[in-house]
């Protein structure tokens, strides 16, 4: 809609906050909020709510546009003066068909709007928002028949979105529609309007079976307009039923709907606010619906003949819903309506009028009224008036008293004034004739159109505050005993918090004619700051709608509101923009970041299309070749250049899951000078920590780049490439970020041996990528080897450098090998070189030789004694079989030697041989692997041999022994003689065994692979039998 004039104050309460010196998106924000009367215009729209429960009645849609969009269907004497008024001013009913012409054509198959009726309500093209809020959409009869049609049934909101967009005029926008169950919620804008509300978020929250299904609860929804005007729509439907219980099941209903609806974080900008909204956080909200609030104190049938009085007029004599009103009422004496106190109620303040009904048998003349053209001028002071007859009715409506009790929307809730008839419950096709069925219901105010605005929160809000403190003081002066100080004469004044200002109304309490007395329309300070203005122009029933039990209810608001004007902000955006770039760059710190350049460091493009603007690029590390275990290091120099202290740190990057944040991947290490690190533990130099620059001070940083994780290795195989970014944030000044970056070398580690059996000749190294992308592979022949290639030469440098050992150790006394550990060279625990460091310096070379396919001896150093290059070749070895991605006999073919196990009970094979031939027989299903098991356990038996020999003799004395001992024991129990002595065992066989043992024990976890989650017991057992069968193929040369 078109801008029209502000009649509002100037806004001294939004006088412009300093702009600040740092550049952020908030602080952005900010600055461009300090200016917002730049880029914003003065608007005024119309916002029309409707609320209709439809029952499910068929043909309702038909009626939508008649009496929501253009404001048909207003009975001319049953709206209130007011509206009357218009009516008569404007002739838009004169030619209306009359009620009874209207209830005898209507059928549910055609509109029950009377026809020539020009409609009284404003509507159509003036309406900026169109608000409608339904119930009862869908007939919910059981919670079976709401579970199963909730979420499966789209076709009520298909129906009535297309009567509303039917209705409206051309060009109206859908800003947001809900369905929840029965409920529904439609939101449509004017063309100009709709481009101007953002940040809609819309909820459902059910309070119906159980408190949680649909078929009670509330369609919520809220929308931003103009940037700067938050307004929240609630359409609800509460519980139904009029005892008390049912009562306090809506009081319930509405806490509930007001703790759990949440909406998204509004985004001001861009920038994301950190908070979710509810109701209560907006600068206007508007909630209506069928809230169910009946009348109290009054019998049914009384409320429904009095009301009738009114509504027969409405029918010509002889009409058939004139004759039936008038059997009711005929033969009945006239109807009292007095005030008496309730007695349900002890406290004054809250004690609520109730009226009751006698009837006075002398009165005939009480079923007719004056005619209505003879109302005086004030309808309240005329006792035979609608609106007398409505004030006499509404001190017992529930809303009003849970809002005096403070149960619900006792903070800040308004309504207009009601001079409507109840909206509930009429026969359906009538105007006037209120439920003639077996149930009788009492007519009720059910509909309901309420509304509150900042303003009315935060002055509820101020005043509960005010008396809690009031309370708390009382009840201090009651613990110190001077609650009945002022009995003394020296006292001044007494309080009590519970009466005193009792007389005075409380800014929740209703008064029906204390909205828009004059004429002016109420200020709103919003939470951004603005200055809005709102007035209720309308808020009326629209009695001649046929189609349901219910009668249709609307409101007109007028809002006046400041709208943004985008080009105006962007404008002003980019001048904060600029103005604070310049402050900052004044007086904010800089560093400049120099790479030191190893000599293995590719040349680098200078390319800085990609640089950022708010950032500094600096030229990347660059780490060259990267191998397995091979650790490579870079150095940076950090110098402040700027002419101000300058402190920084790196970043931190979310770690992965159980671990801490670091300020690089796993596989980099960063120490700045000074920092006191372990060296052995990589991820102590990955701690954040500020350094402190003066001006044209320098610190160097030491970048290590380290990889020996499997799981990496595996991924860098596969082509993930070896790159990253490190943060390093100046304090108060720009980021800098530099580039990682390394260059990988293929390696035999993590992979599976269905892969190495491909590797070329040339090892790994030789893999080339594919033409079409993806991981390297070899572009030559599929299959090369029966076994790894590496395993081969692996076993064979091992069995080499066995023999120099023992040959070393015949000659040279100290070269001998640690006998003490029956795990030599295998079990890390016996290896003599201990230093880590300087075992990984000697791994590097023999890894880079496994990679290239060179020789594995020859990469050692010659002066290296052949036990260290033993020990690190066993070592490679475990490496290399534990990183196999299938491992040597993988998890299917164990799984079946474990069943097969398992499946013989205590009938298990006992014969070496036997045993052998089994496991083969099983492996044979994969040659491959059974090959590499063959060449693996052959070598570890010929090491036994080599650093365990046992002469053959010395087997077949122990098997002798062994026999010899059987013998004696049945020797000793046939004979009195006392026992042979036994034959002490061979400390060889000893040892031999014990190395055996050792060397199953250190290969079990790296041969096979099982299954992963084991049990401590299912573990163990399967330890033992993975040590039982490579125990039975290391045991060789004893025959």
């Amino acid at each position: 809609m078109p801008s029209t004039p502000r009649t509002s104050v100037d806004k001294e309460h939004t006088e412009p906050e300093p702009a600040p010196t740092t550049s952020s998106p908030h602080s952005l924000s900010k600055a461009v909020h300090a200016r917002r009367a730049e880029y914003t215009r003065p608007q005024k729209i119309r916002i029309k709510i409707g609320t209709w429960n439809v029952a499910a009645c068929p043909g309702t849609e038909k009626d939508l546009g008649g009496w929501f969009v253009d404001g048909k269907g207003i009975d001319e004497r049953l709206a209130g003066v007011k509206i009357a008024d218009g009516i008569t001013k404007d002739k838009s009913q004169d030619n209306a068909e009359s009620v009874g012409a209207q209830e005898e054509r209507w059928t549910n198959k055609d509109s029950s709007i009377p026809k020539d009726d020009e409609g009284t309500i404003v509507g159509g093209e003036e309406i900026g928002i169109f608000v409608l809020g339904l119930q009862e959409v869908v007939d919910l009869n059981s919670a079976r028949e709401y579970i199963g049609r909730v979420y499966t049934d789209p076709e009520p909101t298909a129906k009535w979105r297309k009567a509303m967009t039917d209705g409206l005029p051309p060009g109206y926008v859908l800003v947001t529609e809900q369905q929840l169950s029965g409920l529904l919620l439609f939101i449509f804008a004017s063309p100009t309007i709709a481009p101007t509300i953002s940040s809609v978020s819309t909820v459902s929250v059910g309070t119906g079976i159980m408190g949680y299904l649909g078929n009670k609860g509330a369609v919520a929804s809220r929308i931003v307009l103009g940037e700067t005007t938050r307004i929240v729509f609630v359409n609800s439907h509460l519980a139904s039923g009029s005892d008390p219980a049912h009562l306090d099941r809506r009081c319930w209903d509405v806490t509930q709907i007001l703790q759990r609806t949440r909406f998204d974080p509004i985004s001001w900008s861009g920038v994301l606010d950190d908070k979710y909204e509810g109701i209560g956080d907006e600068d206007f909200a508007f909630w209506f619906g069928d809230l169910n609030f009946r009348l109290d104190g009054l019998p049914g049938d009384d409320i429904r003949r009095l009301l009738m009085l009114h509504t027969k007029g409405e029918y010509d004599i002889g009409q058939k819903s004139r004759n039936k009103i008038d059997l009711e009422l005929e033969g009945n004496g006239p109807i009292v309506i007095r005030s008496v106190e309730s007695d349900s109620e002890s406290d004054d303040d809250e004690t609520i009028p109730r009226t009751n009904s006698s009837y006075a048998a002398d009165d005939s003349s009480s079923n007719t009224l004056p005619d209505p053209d003879d109302f005086i001028q004030d309808p309240s002071q005329d006792p035979a008036s609608l609106q007398a007859t409505l004030d006499s009715l509404l001190p017992h409506d529930q809303l009003r008293q849970v809002r005096k009790k403070r149960k619900a929307f006792h903070d800040g809730w308004r309504e207009g004034p009601i001079t409507f008839l109840p909206t509930y419950k009429y026969d359906v096709g009538s105007m006037g004739m209120f439920d003639s069925s077996e149930k009788r219901r009492a007519p009720s105010w059910c509909d309901r159109i309420l509304y509150r605005t900042r303003k009315d929160k935060l002055e509820y809000d101020g005043k509960f505050q005010e008396e809690e403190l009031a309370r708390v003081k009382d009840d201090e002066m009651k613990a110190w005993g001077i609650d009945h100080a002022a009995d003394d004469e020296d006292v001044l004044f007494d309080y009590n918090p519970d009466e005193d200002g009792v007389d005075e109304p409380a800014n929740n309490d209703y008064d029906e004619y204390d909205e828009g007395e004059d004429g002016n329309a109420e200020a709103v300070v919003t939470k951004e700051g603005y200055l809005d203005r709102i007035q209720q122009d309308v808020y009326t029933s629209h009695q001649r709608v046929l189609s349901s039990d219910h009668k249709p209810l609307d409101a007109v608001f007028t809002l006046e509101y400041d709208a943004v004007v985008p080009e105006l902000k962007a404008k002003v955006q980019q001048e904060v923009a600029r103005e604070l770039d310049r402050a900052e760059n004044e007086g904010r710190p800089g560093i400049t970041i120099v790479v030191d350049h190893s000599a293995d460091d590719a040349p680098k493009p200078d390319d800085g299309s990609n640089r950022r603007p708010s950032a500094a690029v600096v030229e990347g590390v660059d780490f060259g070749d990267v191998a397995f275990e091979q650790r490579k290091i870079r150095n940076v120099t950090i110098a402040n250049t700027s002419q101000v202290p300058a402190t920084f740190s790196f970043v931190d990057r979310p770690g992965e899951s159980g671990e801490e944040d670091r300020i690089a991947p796993s596989w980099l290490s960063v120490c700045v000078e000074g920092t006191t690190a372990d060296e052995d533990e990589r991820a102590s130099k990955n701690k954040k920590r500020e350094v402190r620059l003066q001006p044209g001070d320098a610190v160097n940083a030491s970048l290590e780049l380290f990889i020996d994780d499997i799981a990496l290795v595996k991924s860098l195989n596969k082509g993930l490439q070896l790159d990253d970014v490190l943060v390093l944030r100046v304090m108060d000044g720009r980021d800098h970020f530099i580039p990682i970056r390394g260059t990988w070398l293929q390696s035999c580690f993590a992979r599976s041996v269905d892969e190495l059996i491909r590797i070329p000749e040339g090892g790994a190294r030789a893999l080339r990528p594919p033409r079409k992308g993806g991981a390297p592979i070899n572009r030559g022949q599929e299959v090369c080897w029966s076994a790894p290639r590496e395993l081969f030469k692996l076993t064979e440098a091992i069995e080499a450098l066995t023999d120099r050992v023992i040959a070393d150790a015949n000659m040279l006394d100290d070269a001998q090998p640690p006998t003490a550990f029956p795990g030599w060279p295998f079990d890390s625990n016996s290896w003599t070189l201990k230093d880590k460091v300087a075992r990984e310096t000697r791994r590097g070379p023999a890894l880079n030789a496994l990679d290239s396919d060179s020789g594995l001896v020859d990469s050692f150093p010659p002066e290296m004694p052949a036990v260290e290059k033993l020990e690190i070749m066993a070592e490679i070895l475990v490496m290399f079989l534990g990183s196999l991605a299938d491992g040597i006999v993988p998890e299917l073919l164990w799984t079946q030697l474990d069943h097969e196990i398992t499946a013989r009970g205590a009938k298990q094979i006992t014969d070496t041989g036997e045993i052998k031939t089994w496991v083969l027989d099983v492996l044979s299903a994969s040659p491959n692997h059974n090959i590499s098991f063959v060449f693996l356990t052959s070598m570890l038996c010929r090491v036994a041999c080599e650093l365990a020999p046992v002469p053959k003799h010395s087997w077949k004395e122990t098997v002798a022994g062994t026999a010899r001992s059987s013998m004696d024991t049945v020797r000793r129990s046939l004979s009195w003689k006392g026992k042979s002595p036994i034959v002490p065992p061979d400390p060889l066989v000893l040892r031999r065994q014990a190395v055996e043992k050792a060397y199953a024990d250190v290969f079990k976890d790296v041969i096979f692979r099982g299954p992963l989650g084991l049990k401590d017991k299912e573990r163990r057992v399967a330890d033992e039998r993975k040590r039982d069968i490579l125990e039975a193929f290391l045991q060789c040369g004893r025959t």
